[in-house]
């Protein structure tokens, strides 16, 4: 059984629907740690009341990126996971510690990568055009939003649609797409996952 951790900075949709999956023997792994770099990231509370070990690590402790990379490493090395799984953690990592868990680390990102890289995913989206969004969830390097693409899921992108409106689509697909790449690497498999809108 794979040991998983997940790094947050907000409420923690998808890192419930992780643990959802853990719980329920969908996802062969068991959690090992949910860390936040923010103090009052409110998924912290709700990985502890599903008796989740959880740290808080405030980025704004640290003079240096570096520091606090440092500090998450080793908070990481003492929960030994196999996997790490970002859920809405909104700091860009040093090279230097993707490098020490590449192979190891995953990501979900709002866009069909590589379209619309960083911030801002669904207002750029309808600027652009698109007639479909979605979610990417790939394996993380040193470079932003980018490194293997492990699946995709897709939505459409209507005239009627809103930053707002495309976002929430999105998120419904996110929270079934990261449980089953997650699985899927949990199975020692390479998932190459496409999933259409519900």
């Amino acid at each position: 059984m794979k040991r998983v951790a997940i790094l947050i900075s907000g409420g923690g949709s998808n890192m419930l629907r992780l643990l959802d999956g853990m719980r329920d023997g969908a996802i062969d792994a068991q959690p090992v740690l949910v860390l936040s770099n923010k103090v009052d990231a409110g998924g912290i509370a709700k990985a502890a009341a599903r008796d989740v070990p959880t740290k808080v690590l405030p980025h704004v402790d640290y003079a240096k990126r570096e520091d606090f990379d440092a500090a998450l490493h080793d908070a990481l090395i003492d929960a030994r996971p196999d996997i790490i799984c970002l859920a809405g953690f909104m700091r860009i990592l040093t090279p230097g510690f993707t490098a020490k868990w590449e192979g190891r680390m995953i990501n979900i990102h709002p866009s069909l990568l590589p379209l619309f890289r960083g911030l801002h995913t669904h207002r750029r989206a309808i600027e652009a055009g698109v007639a479909v969004h979605g979610c990417t969830v790939h394996g993380v390097t040193a470079e932003l939003d980018d490194g293997p693409i492990y699946g995709q899921a897709t939505v459409p992108v209507t005239p009627a649609d809103t930053p707002e409106t495309l976002a929430a689509k999105v998120l419904v697909q996110e929270h079934r797409l990261y449980p089953a790449v997650l699985s899927e690497l949990c199975a020692d498999h390479v998932p190459r996952l496409s999933l259409g809108a519900v």
